[in-house]
């Protein structure tokens, strides 16, 4: 039976509603909140970046750090405004910036980026160990590469009674870093060897993550076993099959108090799986407010995600004529690749009544376009899990996505069997290219033009359990048994 003291130390390098980037944030924001309902004491860890330290109320300094390489440090405890218990690195000479927490405004790698991450996992160790601070945890679940030297330090001091936990959100970010780092941040020679931190004479911070952790995650089945393939495990796949015994998937859920189209203060008209009226309400209220043809019965496609090739954009920005010439619509938020930017941008231009763009990432403007589409268009060459799928369902909206990864997971395509049923919950398709998602996009169409089909659809979306409850209860399994 798992124990119900547990203690957590969770840590990331973000974390929903203080900083985001993308769907790591969500996670990390939610999963802590399932786990404290079901019995766990999960704190987490977060670098002390302007918004986080904002963010926080009932704000006091845990410690300040004597010794701290960088200038001066401190610990500063508190909670977000959802009631997650978090630490803070405060430590301005690494985290006083606003923005992107990885990159320039110029799209460029933080220079700092190796230095100040694994400095960021060593005082992580140091918390988990009791050796800064109050506590001492029986778990420290780490989060993608900027986490992923945090087990390396417990192993070099020998500590092994704290249990580590390593989430891959996406493999193919990998904290690539020179070798000449390794004196840097404080780690022998030793580790730069084939079983530890080397990656093609290089050294990776995921790498450590995967090789020093006891147990390894994912954030669905499915990518968990597609990453050891050597096709899809960029360079990781014969090291995560030799850890398959350690490698499990334990699918993302969403913070279904965060979307819920019942108390969404960001949609202008509430609704329930009960009473759809407010959902056709939020369709001509987002036509009208992003500059469309107010169209109660033109299928309103959406797009809410990063415009990059991985997320397949460049297929949809191919087919945008094909929407518009089949009576549909697109509405777009997201920015990315500049020429996948511009080849929407254009599309706007020519069907302005048809084709709204917004490049960025507006929280409020998401919800909007969740509540108000009748699908969403989630074509991705790969993906780990995939939380927009989740929303859109939750919102009675359609997902139509590659059949990859997490959204293989969750999506039931309406085929002939599916639809017999009365199973379906969107459009998969596969493989991944502009032919197979062209057909797509038709089969959609036809569905929506069938009303029985397409509202049977809708209510499926509705009824479908996309809360941390299920996965939260494996999480906490997997924490008990690994002590």
């Amino acid at each position: 039976m798992p124990n119900p003291s547990l203690s957590v130390l969770c840590v990331a390098s973000e974390c929903f509603p203080l900083i985001k980037t993308g769907g790591l944030a969500d996670v990390v924001g939610a999963l802590p909140l399932a786990l404290e309902r079901i019995g766990v004491k999960v704190t987490v860890f977060l670098p002390g970046y302007p918004d986080v330290l904002s963010g926080l109320t009932d704000k006091r300094t845990l410690v300040r750090l004597k010794d701290f390489p960088k200038g001066q440090a401190r610990l500063v405890t508190g909670k977000t405004i959802t009631g997650l218990k978090i630490i803070a690195l405060d430590a301005p000479e690494l985290f006083s910036f606003s923005g992107n927490p990885y990159q320039t405004q110029s799209g460029e790698d933080r220079a700092d980026n190796a230095y100040k991450f694994s400095l960021f996992s060593k005082i992580a160790a140091d918390i988990a160990n009791g050796d800064i601070g109050r506590k001492r945890y029986d778990v420290l679940h780490a989060h993608d590469w900027q986490t992923g030297l945090a087990a390396v330090y417990l192993h070099l001091r020998g500590i092994t009674d704290i249990k580590t936990i390593f989430t891959i959100h996406n493999l193919a970010f990998q904290g690539v870093f020179p070798n000449s780092i390794l004196s840097e941040i404080c780690l022998p020679e030793s580790y730069m060897s084939r079983d530890g931190l080397e990656y093609w004479d290089k050294v990776s911070f995921l790498k450590g993550g995967v090789v020093y952790s006891d147990h390894i995650t994912t954030v669905s089945p499915t990518y968990a076993l597609e990453i050891q393939s050597d096709a899809e495990g960029m360079g990781f796949g014969g090291l995560l099959r030799s850890k398959a015994q350690n490698l499990s998937g334990i699918l993302n859920g969403i913070d279904i108090d965060v979307w819920n189209p019942q108390t969404d203060t960001e949609i202008p008209h509430p609704y329930s799986a009960a009473n759809l009226s407010g959902k056709k309400k939020n369709k001509a209220a987002l036509q009208k407010a992003m500059g469309l043809r107010v169209a109660p019965n033109a299928p309103l496609f959406s797009v809410i995600s990063r415009l990059t090739t991985q997320k397949g954009l460049d297929l949809l920005a191919d087919l945008t004529d094909q929407i518009v010439e089949n009576g549909g619509q697109l509405i777009l938020l997201g920015s990315g690749d500049s020429e996948i930017e511009n080849t929407f941008r254009n599309a706007e231009q020519k069907h302005p009544s048809e084709i709204s763009v917004t490049i960025g990432y507006n929280e409020p403007l998401a919800h909007k376009i969740q509540a108000g589409s009748d699908a969403i268009l989630i074509p991705s060459r790969f993906e780990p899990c995939g939380l927009t799928q989740l929303c859109a369902m939750r919102y009675g909206t359609v997902p139509i996505v590659g059949r990859v990864g997490g959204l293989s997971d969750t999506i039931i395509d309406a085929g002939p069997m599916a639809l017999a049923s009365g199973v379906a919950t969107g459009v998969q398709f596969s493989p991944i290219n502009l032919h197979m998602f062209s057909a797509a996009i038709r089969r959609s169409i036809l569905h929506y033009a069938t009303p029985k089909i397409w509202n049977k659809m809708v209510e499926n979306c509705l009824a479908q359990d996309v809360s941390w409850e299920h996965s939260a209860q494996l999480y906490k399994v997997l924490y008990a048994s690994s002590l």
